[in-house]
């Protein structure tokens, strides 16, 4: 069951998103509303959604700001973003900074319900690949640090700013200790394995047509289509689309 949060200033778009759809058919629950990002980011500690529905505009505090603030907490829900025309280009941006979509007001219920269904494949796509599938690495057992490691690369590899540091201070170690370890037991380095880890997550979502090589750029952490793409092509020796095309 998919947890929704919506939040907007006007009162008659919340009741409209809330009563416009049928959530229980789309195998979702509304958990909560808020009228502005610091109401939000409120609900989101006290909910925590999988999906936020959210308007740009907002006072004391907007849904660009409540979003960025949110993923420097940690948190990976879905948002879909909702913007007037002449927010457009930026709503489109916030796309690169973890926004799953957006819709242009007025939109139609339709629409909003497209765009939940999207967010629900990538959900369960994401939830079917991962965290229990690893790279087989050719170096003998590995040592607790390494498997919590690898379990936390493969459970924020979508999240385009991982790095050691997050992951040393999730593990309670420091960063040269854990460098250490890490290409001492898997002759990785931790960004060499998240690098091989996210090729070989976007092989896997390539294999499904649906996908556009954008959308799997974003999926797998990359704000950057075509250093994906060149990154792509050293490791798989073919471009996204290249690959794509020869799966089917």
């Amino acid at each position: 069951m998919l947890k929704v949060l919506v939040v907007d200033d006007e009162s008659v778009v919340r009741r409209g998103i809330v009563l416009g759809v049928d959530w229980a058919s789309m195998g979702c629950v509304v958990v909560g509303e808020a009228t502005n990002g610091e109401e939000g980011i409120a609900a989101v500690e006290r909910y925590n959604p999988n999906l936020i529905i959210t308007d740009i505009r907002m006072p004391h505090m907007d849904g660009i700001e409540m979003m960025t603030e949110l993923r420097r907490r940690g948190c990976r829900a879905h948002v879909i973003l909702l913007t007037a025309y002449s927010d457009f280009s930026y709503a489109r941006s916030a796309l690169q900074f973890g926004a799953a979509d957006y819709l242009l007001k007025p939109f139609r219920d339709q629409e909003l319900v497209a765009a939940i269904g999207r967010v629900r494949e990538r959900e369960q796509m994401q939830t079917s690949l991962a965290p229990q599938d690893m790279l087989s690495l050719a170096k003998g057992d590995k040592s607790k640090y390494v498997l919590e490691a690898m379990n936390y690369i493969a459970e924020h590899y979508s999240d385009s700013d991982i790095s050691i540091t997050p992951i040393a201070r999730s593990l309670g170690v420091s960063e040269s200790h854990l460098s250490h370890v890490f290409k001492k037991e898997t002759s990785y380095t931790i960004v060499n394995y998240l690098t091989q880890y996210r090729i070989h997550m976007a092989m896997k979502l390539l294999q499904d047509c649906r996908y556009k090589v954008y959308e799997v750029a974003e999926m797998v952490g990359y704000r950057d289509v075509a250093y994906f793409g060149s990154t792509f092509k050293k490791l798989a020796g073919m471009s996204p689309s290249e690959y794509q095309d020869r799966c089917h």
